[in-house]
């Protein structure tokens, strides 16, 4: 199992929390500073960073993988087990400087949402075809 350090906002207040992760059970846990823990279980830990912030609405997590344009493909999905993604523009294909670690810091149009994503995403692959 892994430790890493995130920036959450939690009641305006920047913080720090902390993620334990473990690719090969595909299980990640957050822990926040006044101790409380959740822990989710996924098909990969995008997806299990997304239940966590679900399960957080009230939260602002200050990652990558919050950003409402950043998704992961198959591809990252099965060789990082989620930890890396894409970040997608409208109307542009991927190319290798728009991977992105998940846990990365970020400010910007950021969303506990999964699903407003996994929308994004959607849209981003028609705004593809011609």
């Amino acid at each position: 199992m892994k430790t890493i350090e995130i920036k959450i906002l939690n009641n305006q207040l920047k913080e720090t929390a902390e993620i334990k992760f473990d690719r090969k059970k595909r299980s990640l846990t957050l822990t926040m500073k006044n101790g409380l823990t959740k822990t989710c279980t996924g098909e990969d830990l995008y997806e299990c960073f997304g239940m966590i912030r679900a399960y957080f609405p009230e939260i602002v997590f200050l990652c990558k993988g919050a950003r409402i344009n950043v998704h992961p493909s198959r591809m990252t999905s099965q060789m990082s087990c989620g930890l890396v993604a894409y970040q997608v523009n409208t109307g542009h294909p991927t190319e290798e400087e728009d991977i992105v670690r998940i846990f990365d810091y970020e400010e910007e149009n950021l969303t506990n949402d999964i699903n407003e994503q996994r929308a994004f995403y959607s849209s981003w692959i028609k705004s593809l075809v011609p």
